[in-house]
């Protein structure tokens, strides 16, 4: 191979940190090289970078094989052991230019390939400028990184440090210059954005960040929140679900559980009813709002009962999007040394919790059937709604928004006749 290949595991954060790695690797000559850009969020998502490692090797036996992300970050000696990696970058050192510059020579000591420093010490995200986000039609703006909060089950502060934000300012000239390439949509993401702004002169919200975007810049069309810790959210963002068009009507909620016995024990600042009461009032003020949920199955000494709580928790909130995650214990975080329940209760309780998640989806499908919707349509045959439904859209150019009424699915997406020549 030549050139520089980037294999990214993860977030939309570590999407958009992946546009910048290569783009700092490529400013530092680097070529004939691989870099993966890790996340640690499970166990398996550890597994498959590693796969992924060894499968490049091989069919590169060449190339340079250089690993980041936050699995490097808080498993530095994993990877640093594994023959395959020429270096590994940790989260801040990932995202300079002299980083890929002073990378060691291939057969060196695993102590030699690694470039990880405290994480802790960092203190400011710089802004990191990018005009393009490969394979995308929607573009990513990191606001935020780092996480000031401990959940006893998650490993991700351990990788991406204490919580920091980016400049207001730096913020609307990258959607400014994401806009000026053409981009439609532009998604707001972070560790935990709904803590932008704290560490900032001022403390700006998330909600007035996003305000302002769209007050500067009429040229967004389309303004989308990536994951939110609803107990955050500020008066700004409940004004612009309830009254401004161009923000989308979809929420993606760290809701996790839905025990309040789990959620205290998960260290989560939200209880039952806060969840239930932020998902009617959105819903008050914007009728069409749809939300998806990442939901925890199987955590540290949860009963039957517990389990049937955050099932029930899915159906009266009408989660639409559901993303169950089988408990997953991460070596340093509290959770691990909890009492933990068979592996084969978890996956099952998982599975379940899955099941219902289809359920409501398809629910969802059939109260989107004769709708009119406008599309963005993404590269692989498929466009999504406003509130972030998928439907096929074969044929049609990808980042067109176009309008259409959807005439039925297939269990899966939405089928659509379109209703006018594209915008």
């Amino acid at each position: 191979m030549s050139g520089i290949e980037v294999i990214t595991f993860g977030c939309r954060l570590n999407t958009y940190e992946s546009e910048v790695m290569k783009a700092q690797a490529e400013k530092a000559g680097l070529n004939n090289a691989i870099l993966v850009n890790t996340c640690a969020v499970t166990g398996e998502a550890v597994r498959q970078a590693r796969q992924a490692i060894r499968r490049a090797r091989r069919d590169n036996p060449h190339a340079r094989i250089i690993v980041t992300g936050c699995a490097a970050q808080t498993e530095k000696q994993t990877f640093a052991a594994m023959g395959e990696v020429d270096a590994v970058l940790g989260n801040e050192e990932k995202l300079t230019s002299a980083s890929y510059r002073s990378l060691p020579d291939f057969g060196v000591s695993a102590e030699e390939k690694l470039r990880v420093n405290d994480i802790m010490s960092v203190k400011a995200t710089a802004p990191q400028m990018v005009r393009h986000i490969d394979g995308h039609v929607r573009a990513f703006i990191q606001v935020q990184n780092g996480c000031d909060h401990r959940c006893t089950f998650c490993i991700i502060p351990y990788g991406r440090g204490n919580s920091r934000s980016v400049p207001m300012g730096a913020v609307v000239d990258q959607a400014r210059k994401l806009a000026d390439s053409g981009y439609r949509e532009i998604v707001l993401t972070g560790v935990d954005a709904t803590s932008y702004g704290a560490d900032l002169p001022g403390a700006p919200t998330l909600g007035l960040l996003a305000k302002t975007l769209l007050k500067q810049l009429p040229e967004i069309r389309r303004l989308r929140l990536s994951s939110i810790d609803s107990i955050e959210a500020d008066a700004h963002l409940m004004d612009l679900i309830a009254d401004e068009p161009r923000f989308m009507p979809h929420l993606h909620l760290s809701l996790q559980h839905g025990d309040d016995m789990i959620l205290k024990r998960m260290k989560r600042r939200h209880s039952r009813a806060d969840a239930l009461r932020f998902i009617e009032e959105a819903r008050r003020l914007r009728p069409e709002m749809s939300f998806g949920a990442d939901m925890i199955a199987g955590f540290p000494t949860e009963t039957e009962e517990m389990f049937a709580n955050t099932v029930r928790l899915a159906e009266e909130a009408g989660i639409a999007h559901l993303h169950v995650f089988p408990y997953s214990p991460r070596h340093g975080t509290p959770a691990a040394r909890m009492p933990q329940l068979d592996r084969s209760l978890v996956k099952d309780r998982a599975a379940r919790l899955r099941a219902t998640g289809q359920r409501l989806h398809q629910s969802h499908l059939d109260g989107m059937v004769g709708t009119r919707q406008w599309l963005l349509v993404e590269n692989n045959g498929l466009a999504h709604t406003e509130n972030f439904t998928l439907v096929a859209a074969a044929g049609l150019r990808p980042g067109e928004l176009v309008p259409a009424t959807i005439t039925g699915h297939n269990g899966k997406h939405l089928d659509m006749q379109l209703t006018a020549a594209a915008a």
